[in-house]
């Protein structure tokens, strides 16, 4: 049915089980793990050498400079957890720098669209006050925007509307199949 080459078979047995157990692990667990994120980054530098030799590590590097640097600036500014920089950094390298970009803004599209229906099926299974303090920062001393002295990255990841794995997942799987030409 799929006469893939080589090349292409592993990029996307590789990419399939990367953003399978990355989703997964996130929604359930709310976590991405090290023992995932750094071998997939690994595998990426092997498969780059391998197949697609100087420029595909050229393109690697400028991938991984996008994905990684990017998802790094919003970890820095408080707007991305460090296991969603690692999520990328691990992709990125295999993705290049064309598709990485593309990735990251699909992401955000599917993270817009997902938090606004996540919020409304909220509001509509529990009000408007509840689904509001579910997320909401709450502290008597803080005001809103200023990290709440004492929360927990446990109490934090309960505040969060959504994992961001999943929205990467189907971004990469977009961005894979309109972009066939690129891969």
């Amino acid at each position: 049915m799929f006469d893939l080459p080589l090349d292409k078979t592993v990029f996307v047995v590789c990419i399939a089980a990367y953003t399978l157990v990355t989703a997964w692990t996130d929604l359930r667990l709310r976590k991405i793990y090290n023992n995932v994120t750094v071998p997939m980054w690994l595998a990426g530098w092997t498969y780059q050498a391998v197949f697609h030799q100087w420029d595909g590590i050229l393109d690697g590097l400028c991938g991984f400079g996008v994905g990684f640097g990017l998802l790094f600036v919003l970890w820095m500014v408080g707007s991305a957890g460090g296991g969603d920089v690692k999520l990328l950094a691990g992709l990125s390298v295999w993705l290049g720098a064309s598709l990485t970009l593309k990735v990251v803004f699909a992401s955000l599209i599917f993270v817009v669209l997902g938090t606004f229906g996540l919020l409304v099926a909220g509001v509509c299974k529990r009000g408007w006050r509840k689904t509001r303090d579910r997320y909401r920062r709450t502290s008597s001393n803080t005001s809103r925007g200023r990290k709440v002295p004492g929360e927990t990255s446990a109490q934090r990841s309960d505040r969060r509307v959504m994992a961001f794995a999943m929205p990467v997942a189907l971004a990469t799987w977009s961005v894979l199949l309109l972009f066939q030409n690129q891969w």
